[in-house]
């Protein structure tokens, strides 16, 4: 596997061209959501421990809204229903991980535009607790930045993913930084950390969504890359790589999934049915990888893939 300070970019396409040739996942499986009315449930986090009890974190909203909650579900007779009496936060997008032994968890707030009447602004909260019931917030990420993801390293410091647009990160671009607490997590660092340098084309766009520490002290990164079509239409797609902690090297991207691969569903809107928003991947023994992912901005699916992992710890 090589790892480089700068990987030539590769675009959807050429990328979709190698997927072809590889493995192809299996066993596609909608995740039934109840007792939230007639709300979509999408772009959900894969299931984590909470207090003894396997939970779901999914972004609830009305189909011709924007306006979202997160919601935290259980599994109750193979469906998943709101966790009775849990918090539920204002937010879109949600994702964990666990830092110093404590539950991390964010996702995207919107507020209206300081500058532009009518439109709305975005950022990234930061919450932390022992368990759901005790989060509290930590942090906030700059205006405008959405998939900034944190990871804790071998050496017990943490990794910051940050993924800038405009100036810096044109339709938005990956970039990466250390830092040695929590309480280093400033607007400075996340809007300092260096570019992964010519990992995507200026014309197309991606971040992060999930990182994992594997057993060589390596960053998996479970993200996605887009781009608009000659129509307007998006198109996403889940894909991975491997950072190198210390000097930033990181391998070539690869894609795991495509919306073909989904069983079909509702959308949105019609310019989003090509969405596949990686939402997590649980990583099995067998070497296969469980990759939970929101579909078409409407709905929730689960696929089992070859772990994608694997191939960077050998």
């Amino acid at each position: 596997m090589t790892f480089k300070q700068k990987q030539n970019a590769q675009t959807c396409e050429e990328l979709i061209f190698e997927f072809t040739t590889k493995k192809q996942p299996t066993n596609p499986e909608k995740i039934v959501f109840t007792g939230i009315g007639n709300h979509d449930v999408y772009n959900i986090s894969a299931p984590f421990e909470d207090e003894g009890e396997l939970v779901i974190a999914g972004r609830v909203e009305s189909r011709d809204s924007e306006h979202s909650f997160v919601y935290f579900f259980v599994e109750k007779n193979g469906e998943w229903v709101p966790r009775e009496g849990s918090l539920i936060l204002e937010l879109q997008d949600p994702f964990f991980t666990r830092i110093a032994g404590e539950l991390v968890l964010g996702g995207v707030q919107i507020f209206p535009h300081p500058v532009n009447a009518g439109q709305l602004g975005w950022r990234t909260v930061f919450y932390k607790g022992d368990s759901i019931a005790n989060l509290v917030e930590f942090a906030k990420g700059p205006d405008g930045m959405k998939d900034l993801r944190l990871v804790e390293l071998k050496d017990k410091r943490i990794g910051v993913l940050t993924r800038p647009q405009g100036e810096k990160g044109g339709r938005g671009k990956i970039g990466w930084t250390t830092i040695q607490s929590l309480s280093d997590l400033t607007l400075d660092v996340i809007d300092n950390a260096p570019l992964l340098e010519t990992q995507f084309i200026d014309e197309q766009w991606g971040g992060a969504n999930e990182a994992h520490l594997l057993s060589n002290g390596k960053i998996g990164v479970l993200g996605h890359i887009a781009n608009f079509d000659e129509e307007g239409n998006r198109h996403y797609y889940p894909m991975v790589f491997c950072l190198e902690p210390e000097s930033g090297a990181f391998s070539k991207m690869e894609l795991i999934a495509t919306r073909s691969h989904f069983l079909p569903g509702p959308s949105k809107r019609p310019d989003l049915i090509d969405v596949v928003f990686s939402g997590g991947l649980v990583r099995h023994a067998n070497g296969t990888a469980i990759l939970f992912a929101g579909i078409s901005d409407a709905d929730a699916q689960k696929i089992t893939i070859v772990d994608p992992f694997l191939q960077y710890e050998q």
